[in-house]
This record gives C-alpha cells, sequence and structure tokens, in this order.
C-alpha cells in the first residue's frame, strides 16, 4: 500500500495540502511527482516536497513550483485558498470550516470528503444547482447526510439569515428514503420527519419524501403545492437521473414549485443521452467524484481528534527534522492540523477505513 507522508488540514474536516516527505541523502525533487499526483488524487491545490533542508512548494491551481525556505503558516496557506474560492465574507468561510458528525467507526474516505467540501464551496459561493456523479457503492448517502450537517449545524440557510436550514431528501422509492432516515441521518434526531399519509408537517428541519407522496395525480392536486415554494432551503435529489429532472417528467414540476431552494442531484450515471436532461438542468456545476488509484490513499483517514498539543517530540526512527516547528508529525500517513496560526501540529491516528474501495 503505497500513501502519502503527511496531510495537512486547517480544520479537521478540511485538507488544505500534501505533503511527500523524502530521507536527507535525496534531493526535494525526487518528490516532486509523488507530491503532485497526491494532490491530483485528494483534490489538493497545494503540495509540497521535502527532505528537511529543502521545500518545493506546488500550487496545482497557479501552475508553479517553487522553493522555499520554510513551510507556510496555516494562517498564509488558508489566505491563499480562500483567495481562490468564491465566498463572500468572513461568516460564510466559518460555515464552510464548520465540523461534520464524528463518527470513528465510518470515516469518509477521501473521495467522499471531497465531494463534500467541494458541494459546501459550490452552495457557500452561492451556485444553486450541482450534481454529484459517484459511482455505485461510493456512499453518496454519507456524503449527503455530511453535506446536510455542516450545513444545518453552521445554520445556513438560502436567505442567510439566523435559522437553521430546511433540507428535503427527495427519492424515487421508499427504500431510498426509509434507510437514510432511520439509519445514516439518525443523529438529527427529532428534526426529521417523513413527508406522506396526505400531511404537509412544517415544524422540523430535515424531510424526506418520495416523490409519489408528494406529487400530482388524478386524485390530488400534490402535496407539495401545500409548501410555500421557498420553504426549503436545499433539496438533495438521490438517484436523479431516474426521471426527476427530464424536461418531459411530471415530477419535475416538483423541482421547479421549489426554484428557489438550492438543489442538488447525485447519481452514478454518467452523461448519456438518456439522462441529458437531468445533467442540463442541475449543470454548470458538475461535481465528478473519480476512484482513481483509491488504494493509493486507502489509509489516508479525516481523523476525528481534535486536540493535541501545539508541542511533539517525535519518535525515535523519524527523520530528525520532522520536529520542525513549522511542520511536525509522525511519518507515515498523519493529518496534521493547526495548532496556532504559525505553527502544525499532529494529530492522532484514526481508524482506518475499511478495505474494499
Amino acid at each position: 500500500m503505497v500513501s502519502a507522508d503527511y496531510i495537512l488540514r486547517y480544520r479537521p474536516d478540511y485538507p488544505i495540502a500534501v505533503v511527500e516527505a523524502k530521507s536527507e541523502y535525496q534531493s526535494a525533487q525526487d518528490g516532486v511527482q509523488q507530491a503532485r499526483d497526491y494532490a491530483e488524487v485528494l483534490g489538493l491545490r497545494f503540495a509540497y516536497a521535502s527532505n528537511g533542508r529543502e521545500i518545493i512548494e506546488i500550487d496545482l491551481a497557479a501552475g508553479t513550483e517553487v522553493d522555499r525556505s520554510d513551510f507556510p503558516t496555516p494562517d498564509e496557506l488558508w489566505q491563499r485558498q480562500r483567495d481562490s474560492l468564491d465566498l463572500p465574507n468572513a461568516a460564510t468561510e466559518t460555515k464552510l470550516l464548520t465540523p461534520g458528525y464524528p463518527d470513528a467507526e465510518r470515516p469518509l474516505r477521501y473521495y467522499q470528503e471531497i465531494a463534500v467540501n467541494r458541494t459546501l464551496e459550490a452552495v457557500l459561493g452561492g451556485q444553486r444547482r450541482a450534481l454529484l456523479n459517484l459511482c455505485t457503492g461510493a456512499g453518496k448517502t454519507a456524503v449527503a447526510f455530511q453535506l446536510c450537517w455542516r450545513l444545518w449545524s453552521a445554520g445556513w440557510n438560502k436567505r442567510d439569515d439566523h435559522r437553521k436550514p430546511k433540507i428535503l431528501f427527495l427519492a424515487d422509492r421508499n427504500i431510498l428514503i426509509d434507510d437514510p432516515k432511520d439509519k445514516t441521518f439518525a443523529p438529527f434526531g427529532d428534526a426529521r420527519w417523513k413527508i406522506g399519509a396526505g400531511r404537509a408537517v412544517h415544524s422540523r428541519d430535515i424531510y424526506f419524501s418520495t416523490y409519489q407522496a408528494i406529487a400530482e395525480d388524478e386524485r390530488r392536486e400534490g402535496l407539495y403545492r401545500e409548501y410555500a415554494r421557498d420553504f426549503f432551503d436545499l433539496i438533495v435529489i438521490d438517484e436523479c437521473h431516474r426521471g426527476s429532472a427530464r424536461q418531459d417528467s411530471s415530477w419535475r414540476e416538483i423541482l421547479e414549485w421549489f426554484e428557489p431552494a438550492y438543489q442538488i442531484g447525485m447519481t452514478a450515471t454518467p452523461l448519456r443521452e438518456e439522462s441529458r436532461d437531468t445533467y442540463a438542468y442541475l449543470v454548470p456545476r458538475f461535481i465528478p467524484i473519480r476512484w482513481r488509484r483509491a488504494s493509493l490513499t486507502a489509509s489516508l483517514p479525516p481523523t476525528a481528534s481534535t486536540g493535541s498539543s501545539p508541542t511533539w517530540t517525535p519518535p525515535a526512527g523519524d527523520p530528525p527534522w520532522a520536529s520542525s516547528t513549522a511542520m511536525v508529525a509522525q511519518c507515515p500517513t498523519r493529518s496534521i492540523r493547526p495548532a496556532t496560526s504559525s505553527a502544525w501540529s499532529p494529530f492522532a491516528p484514526a481508524p482506518k477505513p475499511s478495505p474494499g474501495i
């Protein structure tokens, strides 16, 4: 199993850079391509290669590769990352960095974490439509849950006032609604509600429904009309390729009724003729999440640890430069967080994700 040496995290759920560490007798240049590859796989802008004496920074967005005398501070790196994001203000930045729900037994895999963070960036940047294309078995429900949890915990809503968001999880089969509601989304507790039995409850935050339960048919006008057009802040559409966004679909009118809401579709179906309407409706923000070289970083779980001493003594056998005040951690596969605005500090090891990806 090949794995990156270090991941720098500005917050526990927001990785910001990867570091490839080489032995002192090697050149830092020997690690540049590896660092670049890891950054591409992990969806990170910044990569570093170092042998303890030389530090090379690769900025994939700017297309630059420069020598540095030291590692950037957390605040410096975040400032550069923030400048590349379409975030309107400091309050929005705080929402982006809101921690996810800690699940030590099932931590997000790296591609799920990418999906959550890229979608958050899109939503908080004002993008009202997005499509996540994750292959079958990638854990779309876990992505949806963490996305909803972070927005809900941050108090985000489309009007940017002081309240929790109203979120609708929509699918075309009861099993796609009941299982997430009762299991994955269980931490929301009494904030959950499944729409059905002809009742339009308005007092909860997290709603679940099939299209059939709220759609218009020959017997009724359509339960969805009992909710104001701007009632929901966010709609997550699972298996959206099944017809919800097709131009001629009777269910399309549900999405159009709730047009003011941010709408995020999830699908494993690539762009084909039969899914063209779905892509046209939810794009321009298309977020393909691939498992390319998944085994490369299978041992890089997002850690659930939230605390660590600003100082740390490297264990015997680590290279001497591992005690650098700019970036400290134990090799290999450790996540590193800011201890202060000017130094990085290691997280405790987190459980490795289950195999099989």
